[in-house]
């Protein structure tokens, strides 16, 4: 909910209300904790495009005109290498995006993409808005590549200019483990800065005008759909641990389920930007948001039931998901969610 949450600031921000859209796609933002299918998420992201005629959400100065990304993807497919098609994405950016600038820089065999704002979004530097903003490029630009050269395209690390925002547990599926927070200063404009191997720019484009036709059949929403990190294996190992709950299953156990060897198993989440003990811990935070907000289980209950040593771990847990004791986070929810009502 945090990235919907996001997508909708600016457009409320401009006083410009989607609750009609949200009710007609039957997406219930009074819940934090609650998660929306992938599909509603994709359908809600290009009605909203097309409602507003703003494929950037009215995050920005100027709108971003829809067709802007069929452009976008139209100027990088001829370019031979991913590093041209990027480079070329910089520019048609500069033109529809003037708010945030688009690099890539290569160094001791890594490469740097580089978003960095050319005036401050907002002055809270964590405003959902502003967080979404660097969210949605990356997604964007990333998805892209992956698919103009046929394949994932593994990010190594990414830092972003802003604190962990509430859902920052999500960042290891979608994004990359290795993701870090590095506030901007304030007044000043922030850099996210995510890097990969450096020959992975030299990968070559391999779609066609065919095969754009096909891609840009329910584009742009349709990219959060692609090259998700928990698209495949992430998922059902997820699935495992949550049928098995309370049961905690160990790396052996979900590797026989799966019918690989657990060397295999380790490998293969790496790969997808990810490990167990990440997938169980994202598991966990669901559950623990999940019991506060629909139960009044006391905390110290909740916190055994999820296997916490003692409350006091479970507290600080909740501190770093949520930003605020487990009985403050319980009490906001109910009191918007009254409000809600």
């Amino acid at each position: 909910m945090g990235f919907v949450m996001g997508m909708l600031a600016g457009l409320r921000r401009q006083q410009r209300e989607p609750q009609a859209l949200l009710d007609e796609l039957g997406i219930d933002t009074a819940n934090p904790a609650r998660r929306i299918p992938i599909a509603d998420y994709a359908a809600l992201y290009n009605r909203l495009n097309q409602q507003f005629d703003d494929e950037a959400f009215g995050l920005f100065a100027q709108p971003m005109r829809v067709g802007s990304f069929e452009f976008l993807c139209r100027g990088c497919l001829s370019a031979p290498t991913l590093a041209e098609a990027l480079t070329r994405a910089s520019r048609f950016l500069r033109l529809t995006l003037p708010d945030l600038a688009v690099s890539v820089r290569r160094s001791r065999g890594q490469a740097e993409l580089r978003i960095t704002e050319t005036r401050r979004l907002a002055a809270d530097g964590d405003d959902a808005g502003r967080v979404f903003a660097f969210e949605w490029l990356l997604r964007l630009l990333h998805g892209l590549s992956c698919w103009l050269v046929g394949r994932g395209i593994s990010l190594d690390s990414v830092i972003f200019p802003y604190r962990k925002p509430a859902h920052f547990a999500d960042y290891a599926l979608i994004f990359t483990a290795d993701s870090r927070f590095a506030p901007t200063l304030p007044g000043g404009n922030g850099t996210l800065v995510a890097a990969c191997k450096a020959n992975l720019l030299d990968l070559p484009i391999r779609r066609d005008e065919a095969a754009l036709t096909r891609f840009l059949d329910g584009a742009p929403g349709k990219i959060t759909l692609l090259y998700r990190r928990d698209r495949d294996l992430v998922s059902r190992v997820r699935d495992l641990l949550r049928d098995a709950f309370p049961t905690t299953l160990s790396l052996d156990d979900v590797a026989r389920r799966l019918h690989q060897s657990p060397r295999t198993l380790h490998r293969r989440l790496a790969e997808e930007g990810s490990s167990l003990r990440a997938i169980k811990e994202a598991l966990r935070r669901d559950l623990a948001l999940n019991h506060l907000t629909k139960t009044a289980a006391p905390i110290a209950q909740i916190a055994a039931t999820l296997g916490y040593a003692d409350t006091s771990a479970f507290y600080r847990a909740c501190v770093g998901w949520t930003g605020m004791a487990p009985a403050h986070y319980r009490r906001q929810w109910n009191a918007g969610d009254n409000h809600g009502k």
